[in-house]
This record gives structure tokens, sequence and C-alpha cells, in this order.
């Protein structure tokens, strides 16, 4: 009998075949997401993917980001072993701590969410990433002091991503609030949340254990880089 897998062992495949379809691009083997929106791709198949289908996914020399399923790449395409990393759940409701009112952040907060992201949290924000789900904040005295956003997203899960506060605004529980009120409106929904992080970043794991997340499972992760 085939191995029954957890939605969570390939959650970008899962993500880019259901609740992100309309975003990915590729068919068959492997689907990505648009270089503005989000530097990960995907595969469900072992077998060596098609060099001609991936030539027509990445540019020569582009590097993407794959989480599970390590990418069979064929001749030429360079795979580094990047992980693993933590993945987390949450799976009952947490208090959510006092603070400033938490507002949804639209098109209009782009230039701050990118300033903010770009300070802290720059190396999978992209131009385009706020059309993976719902972005949320806090502003100080007019400022995006601390963000949080849902990357991806699978029947049943949400991912928690861009967590981050600003350097002059931390140490004053921004991102409990955050990580609380989010993770509390996805469960009313039925939804599962769960997140990565590095176990090299102690400081923001320590912050998700304590506010209700536990380990599922250390996933791989991996950069797959076209012929340049």
């Amino acid at each position: 009998m085939p191995i029954e897998r957890h939605p969570l062992d390939n959650p970008l495949w899962g993500a880019l075949t259901s609740r992100h379809a309309a975003l990915a691009l590729g068919v068959g083997a492997v689907r990505r997401y648009p270089a503005e929106v989000a530097p990960f791709a995907a595969s469900d198949h072992a077998a060596p993917l098609d060099p001609a289908a991936l030539a027509a996914l990445f540019a020569p020399g582009e590097a993407t980001l794959w989480v599970g399923r390590r990418p069979a790449a064929p001749a030429g395409w360079r795979v580094d072993d990047l992980g693993p990393i933590d993945q987390l759940v949450c799976t009952s409701p947490r208090p959510v701590p006092p603070g400033p009112a938490i507002v949804p952040l639209e098109e209009s907060h782009r230039p701050a969410v990118l300033a903010l992201t770009a300070l802290v949290y720059p190396h999978y924000f992209r131009p385009h990433t706020m059309r993976l789900g719902r972005y949320f904040g806090v502003f100080v005295a007019g400022q995006l002091a601390a963000m949080i956003g849902e990357r991806m997203a699978v029947p049943g899960f949400r991912e928690l991503s861009a967590i981050c506060t600003h350097p002059e605004h931390t140490g004053q529980g921004l991102a409990r609030r955050l990580i609380a009120f989010v993770g509390n409106d996805l469960l009313a929904r039925g939804e599962t949340p769960f997140l990565h992080v590095s176990p090299s970043n102690r400081r923001a794991r320590d912050l998700y254990l304590q506010n209700g997340y536990a380990l599922r499972v250390g996933i791989p992760f991996w950069a797959l880089t076209a012929p340049g």
C-alpha cells in the first residue's frame, strides 16, 4: 500500500496545486511562483525533471527555494542542501496580549511593508508577495512597527510568514500580539496555522514555541540553481 503523506510534507507543491494554483506558473511535474511574488518552486516527482520544462520556467542562473521534496535536477542544474528547517504548528487558541490596534495591510501600505521587510526580512519578500494572502500590521506614531502575513496555503492549513518587528520597536510584545491574533483567526476558520523557522534562529524559534507552536518535523530545505 502507498504511504499516506501529511499535507505539509511537501507544502509548496500542495499550495501551488490547490489554493495558490491561480498564481502558479508551469504545468505537469514542476510549478513555481512568479519571481516577483516569491522565490519558491516545487515538484511531486522523484524522477529527473525535464530540462526543457525547467528552462522554460527559470531564468539562466536563477535560484529558487524548495521545501520538502528534493528537486530532481537534471545534469547542469545545481542543488544545494540548506536545511533542515523546523516546521511548527499551532492547534489551540492563545491569549492575545494587549497593545496597539492591529490593522489589515492593503495595497496602499505596500511601500511601508517593503521598507520594513527590506530592513529585517530581506531574503524571501518580493514586490508582490502580498498577493499570497492577508497581511496585518501595527503602526506606532505613523510607522509600521510590526507585521505578519500568510504565505503557503494548503487545504486545512495556512502558513504564517513575514513576522517581523522594526528594530526601534522590539521588546514591546508586538510580534506576540500579531501571532496570537492571526493564529486564533485561522483556527476559528477551521485552518491550522503553521510556520517555518531555521533551528539556528533561536530567538524566533523560542518566540513561536512560547506562543503555542510545537515542532511537527524538521523538513528539508533546498536551493535549485539553473545553469547560468
